[in-house]
């Protein structure tokens, strides 16, 4: 059965309601239009994992050859947005990526698994948009760190679907309403249960952690006014409005934004360079 529950601040205190249709029910009986609801992120993760190169796809798009087995990265908490938040593109940055994907909320405590029993672990899915700021990728060096973690870049929402299982479903990302990215998820080179049982061999994961499971091909650059929307069937739709900061970045320290040949490889889906 299908479930579906949000995270939204109501009358000022965080709220966790269930959807019904169109509405949100909290748990005083109050019902709200989930289109004028305020979103938060629909879990609290200690920790956000995620997959590099995922879809055979996205693959075929940079001439890479397939991974024999996954290469992750972190995104750090506090780059977390949801549902109808705004996508900060700092001032003096040019290629800030969209890309579409479905993320793993994690059950409860997982360590040492098999990848059999990893569904058991598996609390549900949400929508996510791992943004992607390539602007500092010869900063960062592989490392993923200020390309993947700036704030307002860790998109995920609405709501935490229970119930919904991973098969050939459809994502969809489109800009400003026209489709840039489409694929079915049966297009993934690892498993939703590979994912989960790799990463617990050598961590645990505690409830609300969320896995990023990569994106498919055609993640390109958006500009401030865009409107992003990520749609999975049987999880809905992830909206994002993209703005511009209202400051520079310093100049006192750190890397200056790039636009070199590996930085424009990846952001414009030519070739991955490491």
């Amino acid at each position: 059965m299908i479930q579906e529950s949000r995270r939204i601040l109501l009358d000022g205190t965080t709220v966790e309601v269930r959807r019904e249709g169109d509405l949100l029910i909290a748990p005083d009986g109050r019902r709200i239009e989930a289109s004028a609801a305020i979103h938060l992120p629909p879990t609290v993760p200690t920790k956000i994992i995620c997959v590099h190169l995922n879809y055979r796809s996205r693959a075929l798009e940079l001439k890479s050859e397939p991974p024999p087995a996954p290469h992750f990265f972190q995104k750090p908490v506090s780059c977390l947005n949801s549902h109808q938040g705004t996508v900060v593109r700092p001032r003096g940055c040019r290629f800030l990526n969209y890309e579409g994907e479905v993320a793993i909320v994690i059950g409860r405590t997982t360590r040492n698994i098999r990848m059999a029993d990893a569904p058991d672990h598996i609390a549900g899915y949400t929508i996510a948009n791992d943004f992607a700021l390539h602007d500092f990728r010869d900063a960062d060096r592989g490392a993923m760190l200020r390309v993947k973690g700036a704030d307002t870049l860790g998109a995920v929402g609405p709501g935490l679907i229970r119930g919904w299982q991973p098969a050939e479903q459809i994502l969809r990302t489109r800009v400003n309403g026209k489709v840039v990215q489409e694929s079915s998820l049966s297009g993934m080179i690892f498993s939703m249960a590979y994912l989960v049982a790799d990463l617990a061999r050598t961590m645990t994961l505690s409830a609300g952690d969320l896995i990023l499971s990569g994106t498919p091909a055609n993640s390109r650059p958006v500009e401030p006014g865009d409107v992003v929307t990520v749609e999975v069937e049987g999880l809905g739709t992830l909206e994002n409005r993209i703005v511009e900061g209202a400051l520079e970045l310093s100049h006192e320290c750190g890397w200056a934004p790039s636009a070199s040949q590996k930085a424009l490889g990846v952001a414009l889906g030519r070739e991955l360079i490491e």
